[in-house]
């Protein structure tokens, strides 16, 4: 790459690597060092095809979605499965400020945890970044129904995950309907 592409890269990485970092704590539900590593193949893949993305909006939802297709590739590994996990680390982590969560997140994570990747993302870039349908279909590469379909689901199994109360559907009657008339209506467009 030529220096002032480097440095336009520089510059969005700068610029942006906090706000991916969050997206990708996110979909990796709380694992910084996931969280980390999808945050640099991201860039990595981003920094490939820096040439091809002309429009700084096209740089980030590329990045975005680099994130998404990342974790996924990441959960399907066979090492993956084999890997468990010990209820004692060998070492301690330092806490920082970003581990400060307040306490909404700290109950969310395990909650997301239990989502499929792709679910887990249509929630985050829907309701904790608050995309559009649209922009959230951009990013994940499916149509605009399927996040819809993956968000409801997603919400349904957060709420239930976190004990919060699904809508009751009413007990009142719905709404009576009034009659149409369809001989009148026929009648006033008819011609005179």
């Amino acid at each position: 790459m030529r220096p002032g592409r480097d440095e336009e890269f520089s510059t969005f990485v700068v610029a942006r690597r906090g706000d991916l970092l969050r997206s990708a704590t996110l979909l990796a539900a709380g694992d910084r060092h996931l969280a980390e590593d999808l945050v640099q193949v991201a860039l990595t893949r981003l920094y490939v095809a820096w040439g091809r993305l002309r429009v700084p909006e096209a740089r980030y939802a590329y990045a975005r979605r680099a994130l998404v297709t990342t974790l996924i590739d990441e959960t399907r590994r066979p090492w993956r499965r084999r890997e468990h996990s010990r209820a004692e680390l060998p070492d301690t982590a330092v806490e920082t400020a970003d581990d400060r969560d307040d306490e909404v997140l700290a109950r969310l994570r395990p909650a997301l945890a239990q989502l499929p990747p792709r679910m887990r993302a249509a929630v985050v870039f829907r309701h904790l970044h608050e995309l559009s349908v649209a922009e959230t279909a951009d990013v994940l590469n499916c149509s605009q129904g399927t996040v819809k379909s993956q968000t409801a689901r997603g919400l349904d199994h957060l709420r239930r995950a976190l004990g919060v109360p699904l809508e009751e559907p009413s007990s009142a009657p719905p709404p009576a309907r009034t009659p149409v008339d369809h001989r009148t209506t026929v009648t006033a467009w008819s011609p005179s």
